[in-house]
């Protein structure tokens, strides 16, 4: 979890407060400017569709800064992308594209195992499954929409990840917010980790399902949240729970942090509840043969009810899964909407998630799998070294390719995503709503592609611009060879 300095959540606080006063100020005169002027445009008797804070943040916070995201690019998602160039004729309202692009190294794409890109086995089998089955299915699954590569991709999960069935689905996003639903509903109660994904806070609010939250990556008060429910029961009845359900993410997503699963699980199973594991970010990335946190942390796969996961980060494709017991499978393809209404998975994206498998298991006739696994832990763990040793404060753990450098000031925000742009490098900047007003930072994401001269380079950009922007908030430790010197002197 973040600790905020009292100091420097201060002046985050003052800069907001000022943002928002210039603001409502702005929209004063902005009011009594227009208030002569009839507009033709507004709809007489209707209610503005955009109004109150959302819209307020959105023209006096964001587009200040909309540069910074959504940046286009014209290049595969490798570890150099070209940055498609823009400028604004309007104080950042309106962004004009032009024809320029700029290659910068990119250290924002969650492609952890570098299979975005071309590949000497997967794209040669994307192309071909392209020619035989076109790029889409034109079908839901229960219709047109299964072929046999969507039957081999849902074996080959199951197979990869250790349990007895899985089912795919079209979007990872999705994948959460549907089937939360269908596993769960009223008379039921979901616990969730209090930083886990909006594809599960809206599959738990669309459940209509009982919700309570436990603090982040914490057995203990996991464990007291469970026994004051089941205590309890539901409300005004206090009736048993119908079914209860933890929900946890292997690697959060905007902390970079490993889920303390062997911990969590063992008090699910103490109070005989069922566990739910998103691992869109761990899955693939960590473990000795990419299988998850699971491997990673020593827990049996049976020991997890629910297994869920993308193919959007390791496997360089779309779509999601769900990995569970035969009967839970066959319970979903019976009833979940995403399922029985959405367009089946483009069967180019099928093959290119299989061929990545297949190259992580060996079963492509190479080592390549190894090698890529072996890559992303040492690139993952000497580029946090590297930014903790500069003073730097950057979230998650090791092992971890997701690295949060928190910039905390909504100054900083611009000023560190412009900067490392104009040193051609591409950087992810969060802010709220992503994340909670006062802990704003950028997402540095660590691929398998990333030699060791292009980690360099990322390092010293930041490092430079760390120090133009002020966001290194611990002492920076010294050299090796000049530690070494100090304690032989003394």
């Amino acid at each position: 979890m973040v600790r905020l300095p009292y100091l420097t959540a201060l002046t985050t606080l003052f800069s907001y407060g000022l943002l928002f006063a210039f603001g409502q100020l702005r929209d004063f005169f902005r009011k009594i400017i227009d208030w002569s002027k009839s507009s033709s445009e507004d709809l007489k008797g209707y209610a503005p569709i955009c109004l109150g804070l959302e819209d307020f943040y959105t023209r006096r916070l964001y587009l200040r800064i909309q540069d910074c995201f959504s940046r286009p690019i014209a290049s595969a998602p490798d570890a150099w992308i070209d940055v498609v160039e823009r400028y604004s004729n309007d104080n950042n309202k309106t962004l004009h594209r032009t024809s320029n692009t700029t290659k910068c190294l990119n250290l924002g794409s969650y492609n952890y195992l570098g299979f975005a890109a071309a590949d000497e086995y997967c794209t040669p089998h994307v192309i071909d499954s392209l020619k035989k089955y076109s790029c889409s299915t034109c079908s839901v699954r229960v219709d047109g929409g299964t072929t046999d590569l969507h039957t081999e991709l849902e074996e080959l999960v199951a197979r990869f990840v250790g349990k007895p069935a899985a089912v795919t689905f079209g979007m990872g996003y999705v994948t959460n917010s549907a089937i939360i639903p269908v596993l769960i509903g009223k008379g039921g109660l979901i616990i969730s980790d209090s930083l886990n994904h909006n594809s599960i806070v809206n599959g738990a609010r669309g459940s209509g399902a009982a919700v309570r939250v436990f603090q982040h990556n914490n057995p203990s008060h996991l464990e007291e949240v469970l026994r004051e429910q089941i205590a309890e029961g539901q409300p005004r009845t206090h009736r048993p729970w119908k079914k209860i359900i933890v929900i946890v993410e292997g690697i959060y997503s905007m902390e970079g942090e490993l889920c303390q699963l062997p911990e969590i699980i063992a008090v699910c199973k103490k109070y005989k509840v069922y566990t739910y594991l998103d691992e869109a970010h761990s899955i693939g990335a960590v473990g000795k043969t990419g299988r998850g946190v699971c491997e990673l942390l020593g827990v049996d796969p049976a020991d997890v009810d629910i297994m869920m996961g993308t193919f959007t980060k390791s496997f360089g494709s779309c779509g999601g899964y769900i990995a569970a017991s035969k009967e839970i499978i066959r319970y979903l393809k019976y009833t979940c909407p995403a399922y029985l209404y959405a367009t089946s998975m483009s069967p180019p994206a099928v093959q290119q998630v299989i061929s990545a498998i297949k190259v992580i298991l060996g079963e492509d006739g190479s080592n390549r799998g190894a090698q890529k696994l072996a890559r992303i832990r040492e690139n993952s763990n000497f580029f946090r070294s590297e930014l903790q040793k500069m003073g730097f404060e950057v979230l998650g753990e090791s092992d971890s390719p997701v690295m949060p450098i928190m910039l905390y000031n909504p100054a900083k925000i611009p000023a560190f995503s412009r900067e490392c742009l104009r040193q051609n490098v591409a950087v992810v900047t969060v802010a709220f709503p992503a994340t909670p007003l006062l802990l704003a930072r950028a997402r540095i994401c660590i691929s398998a592609a990333h030699s060791r001269e292009d980690l360099i380079k990322g390092l010293e950009v930041i490092s430079k611009v760390g120090d133009l922007a002020g966001i290194k908030y611990f002492p920076v430790e010294p050299p090796k060879h000049e530690k070494e010197g100090h304690e032989k002197l003394e």
